[in-house]
């Protein structure tokens, strides 16, 4: 998780929007895994926005995944108005997902000038 100590250019956030699976499983999961697993960056936030929340919700594979990721050190959050339209916010919570109103969350990291990988 972010730390007020951790400098902006040893973050990064990864927004996972795209419901694709095979994107999932081998660019957004693999890289945020593999990103705190070998050092690459100190702290990664893996952001579940649109389309990716129902493949989470829905997909047993990408649920251990995403667990992996968690037990590695990678924050993951949701966006609770996208998990409210789709009907899933309980389940994502249920997942381990930081469920809360990310758009403020979103511009802030976009003005703070962090690094931003988009799936």
């Amino acid at each position: 998780m972010q730390s007020v100590d951790t400098p902006a250019s040893e973050s990064l956030l990864i927004l996972w929007t795209s419901g694709d699976r095979h994107t999932a499983l081998n660019m957004a999961l693999m890289y945020g895994l593999n990103a705190v697993l070998k050092d690459w960056w100190t702290d990664v936030t893996l952001l579940v926005w649109g389309a990716s929340q129902s493949l989470l919700a829905e997909d047993i594979e990408v649920q251990e995944k995403v667990e992996e990721m968690r037990y590695a050190g990678v924050r993951v959050v949701a966006c609770q108005s996208c998990a409210e339209n789709l009907g899933l916010a309980g389940q994502l919570k249920g997942l381990g997902c930081e469920v809360f109103f990310t758009g403020e969350f979103l511009t802030d990291w976009l003005g703070s000038g962090r690094p931003l990988l988009t799936v």
